[in-house]
């Protein structure tokens, strides 16, 4: 899973010392490249085998998003990333609307994590039910959150590199399998008949999720050396290198297992391990994928914790409930048991729902961040010429359209569930703004206490919203 997009190291750098080429090994390192493999079979299904296509069509999409990011990066170079930009460039309601976007992707992001960990943790021991490893990894994740474990930043490069290694020893194997019979088609992974667009353009929906966090680079700003050049070519770079891997990946996976059936779509990669590299590197594998999980299940519950802490403290939420810390472990119980208690919806959910419902929060955000580019730049900058039609006017136009397919391109229950969010978040702003005669609470992303933190420490922490 991917939930890394959303959660930010336990410990960054001093500040002003990240540069470049560090930003791009972070933003490609919380995309989670081993991802693929965990979505693989939900996507070959959804579009028919044609799951490199889907890869490339979403990198298409988000290429101009990405693009937009960078802009507003350079226009506003703060930490609160697309809450922020549409909040300045926009307005202060569509700026909330923004965060309550990122507030769907916060609190379901974690479901995602661990149902994907509990599909594959139940293909390798059927004997154990699925909603027991489910439970098993809310409940020990919320306990290491609510005592306040932090990851160090070293144990996240060294998950990095874990995922790094099963991940090319995936493609080798697959490579190795696929081109060493000569039967076997090479340029040709799919032998099923031309793609249908419709399919591929629902897959590009779902693989989206995969590309989720090459926006997280932009709230690194406070701890980049000359944020104002080096965060939107970071950005631009971390959306390519991460669409490069997730393309070549899925080809030669799809090389090796050409169909888009299997025994259980959401472990499908179990399937086609078995059939690579036999029963010792389907161990290999999942060891990989599940510490994944179980590190992304971390750093996204943390995550949500932070932002229903900042929603709380600054009158969003309930004060009383959201914005406070344990005495004993300086952490925001009641936040952490909430994101618990939504993860128990998992259980009667699957991986493409709870993937598409997060996807809906994030194409909204990046609509509103395409549009505050158009707003800023093209409205009350009043740029013009040739070249501030394409960068201002036609590739944010681009990515909102883009963005916009994509989203009713997704699972009609997402539909239903994004839809039902988004009604809920504009009544809630109507009543917390007297019918919209004043303006919403601003959410201060930047004085966050850390989680695990004395509870009258206010050290900054990068807990800016990341769609």
């Amino acid at each position: 899973m991917n939930a890394q997009p959303l959660a930010v190291p336990a410990a960054l750098p001093a500040r002003h010392q990240l540069g470049l080429w560090t930003l791009v090994v972070f933003g490609v390192g919380l995309m989670a490249p081993i991802i693929v493999l965990g979505t693989f079979g939900i996507l070959a299904q959804t579009s028919r085998g044609e799951v490199p296509l889907a890869y490339i069509v979403a990198l298409a999409a988000m290429l101009p998003t990405a693009i937009s990011y960078a802009l507003m990066a350079r226009a506003y170079p703060v930490a609160g990333s697309s809450y922020s930009y549409v909040r300045k460039a926009v307005n202060s309601s569509l700026g909330f609307l923004t965060g309550w976007a990122i507030l769907l992707d916060y609190l379901f992001m974690p479901l995602a994590v661990w149902l994907i960990g509990t599909a594959y943790l139940h293909s390798i021991v059927p004997s154990v039910p699925e909603p027991v490893w489910m439970l098993l990894f809310i409940a020990v994740t919320t306990a290491i959150n609510v005592i306040g474990l932090k990851l160090a930043a070293g144990f996240n490069m060294l998950l990095v590199i874990l995922q790094t290694l099963v991940l090319a020893a995936f493609v080798v194997l697959c490579a190795h399998y696929a081109l060493g019979d000569a039967t076997r088609p090479i340029f040709a992974a799919a032998a099923h008949g031309a793609p249908v667009p419709q399919l591929v353009l629902s897959g590009a929906a779902i693989a989206c999720y995969s590309y989720l966090g090459f926006d997280a680079v932009s709230t690194l700003t406070e701890e980049t050396r000359d944020p104002v050049r080096t965060v939107p070519p970071a950005i631009i770079l971390v959306t390519l290198v991460g669409g490069l891997l997730f393309i070549g990946t899925s080809y030669f996976v799809q090389l090796a297992h050409p169909s888009f059936d299997f025994a259980d779509a959401d472990a499908a990669s179990t399937e086609i391990a078995r059939n690579i590299g036999g029963d010792a590197f389907v161990l290999v594998f999942l060891l990989g994928l599940v510490i994944g999980q179980f590190a992304s299940g971390i750093a996204a519950q943390t995550s949500v914790s932070r932002l229903l802490y900042a929603l709380g403290r600054d009158g969003v939420l309930s004060r009383s409930f959201f914005g406070r810390l344990s005495a004993r472990f300086g952490t925001p119980v009641p936040a952490i048991g909430l994101s618990a208690a939504i993860a128990l919806a998992g259980l009667r959910l699957d991986v493409q729902t709870s993937t598409s419902f997060i996807n809906f929060g994030a194409f909204l955000t990046f609509i509103l961040v395409n549009l505050s580019v158009i707003f800023h730049y093209w409205h009350a900058l009043r740029r013009r010429g040739a070249r501030a039609v394409l960068f201002f006017l036609l590739i944010p136009g681009f990515g909102m359209v883009a963005d916009f397919a994509l989203m009713v391109s997704l699972d009609h229950k997402a539909l239903i569930l994004g839809l039902s969010w988004l009604t809920l978040g504009i009544a809630y702003l109507a009543w917390l703004t007297g019918g919209f005669r004043r303006p919403p609470p601003e959410l201060h992303v930047d004085d966050t206490p850390p989680i695990g933190a004395p509870a009258a420490s206010a050290a900054p922490v990068r807990s800016g919203p990341a769609a």
